[in-house]
């Protein structure tokens, strides 16, 4: 992973463990040990999905931006929906609470996906070579 990379995902996820955090404690006050077990569960769930996602998206950069742009909107996709399998599998879970579940999920998405984007609107990257020379724009002496 490139330095950048490592930035936005640091601001990505440590956001995301402090507010997966008060969500625990939230749910432990609400719902007793089942609410605060599905809450980590469900923290636990989005911080391993979207690391994954980053991580495949920082390798697939490395090939081209073509790769990379596609991987990104695989891995938001497969993201979402397994995510959405997730909360309707789990809401019948009876080993610990589901709503706490749902909630800490939806909650961690939402952060972590404002972590990421803060993370790369401050990254300090190039958008074109400063060294490229402009189309159009030929030798005319």
């Amino acid at each position: 992973m490139q330095a950048n990379d490592v930035r936005v995902l640091k601001g990505a996820a440590l956001p995301t463990v402090a507010a997966g955090a008060v969500v625990i404690a939230a749910a432990a006050v609400l719902a007793g040990v089942p609410g605060a077990l599905g809450a980590a569960i469900g923290l636990a769930l989005v911080a391993v999905f979207f690391t994954v996602g980053l991580v495949a998206v920082s390798y697939a950069s490395r090939v081209s931006p073509a790769v990379m742009m596609v991987t990104a909107v695989t891995t938001y996709a497969v993201k979402v929906l397994v995510i959405m399998a997730m909360l309707k599998a789990f809401e019948t879970a009876t080993a610990f609470e589901p709503r706490a579940f749902g909630w800490s999920a939806v909650i961690c998405t939402v952060v972590w996906t404002a972590g990421e984007m803060r993370g790369f609107v401050k990254t300090k990257m190039l958008y074109v070579d400063p060294g490229a020379a402009s189309p159009g724009q030929g030798d005319r002496r």
